[in-house]
């Protein structure tokens, strides 16, 4: 008999975390082994319970779902990753393949569309929602660095740049550099105008 494929949750919110374990839970050669409330608790149980499929939530409070995933492939390098999200901009999107997460995928997916993603997945596949594949082509490529997006999208909020600087563990310095950079690429006035453009764009 074929063993049934052990999946990890992660989800900051708890109703949806629930919702998604009670759906995967419906088909009968898939188990939820372990649910986690964190990035950095996903982390913890990936090492511990050996999933085969871990199913992430894009943005949660602390690390967010593309770093979980980078982290859960080093300490468990069977574990293959899938990113559900209500932020599925191509910047993402991209930035998630390139980590090497195997699914990308928005939360109003069906139920039954994610069980066929976590076999496609566990079996050596990819899937990208056809939507946000159609956006990221669209979106073209973006002018930002890895790193001038990353402090861009510390900056989105409104943020300090003490407060991007200690996000992005930079220093003050640097990370004025690189707004500078991200601002003059992208043509803005100043560093809110660019994180509004990028966000457009989809780059951040």
């Amino acid at each position: 008999m074929t063993e049934p494929i052990k999946v990890l949750l992660a989800d900051d919110e708890n109703l949806i975390r629930s919702a998604l374990a009670m759906m995967l839970s419906l088909e009968d050669d898939i188990v939820v082994v372990v649910e986690a409330e964190s990035g950095e608790a996903a982390v913890v149980a990936a090492t511990k319970f050996r999933p085969d499929v871990a199913v992430l939530d894009l943005q949660m409070a602390g690390i967010d779902g593309i770093e979980t995933a980078q982290e859960i492939a080093k300490s468990v390098p069977g574990c293959r990753s899938i990113i559900v999200t209500s932020h599925g901009r191509p910047g993402y999107l991209k930035k998630a393949l390139a980590a090497g997460v195997r699914g990308f995928l928005p939360k109003t997916t069906s139920a039954t569309t994610l069980a066929e993603v976590v076999r496609s997945v566990h079996s050596g596949g990819r899937y990208v929602d056809p939507s946000l594949a159609a956006e990221a082509i669209g979106a073209g490529d973006s002018p930002l660095t890895p790193r001038e997006a990353d402090v861009l999208e510390y900056a989105a909020d409104g943020a300090s740049i003490e407060q991007i600087a200690s996000r992005a563990h930079l220093s003050a310095g640097t990370t004025r550099n690189y707004l500078s950079s991200a601002v003059t690429k992208l043509g803005a006035a100043n560093r809110h105008e660019a994180a509004v453009i990028a966000r457009r764009q989809g780059w951040i």
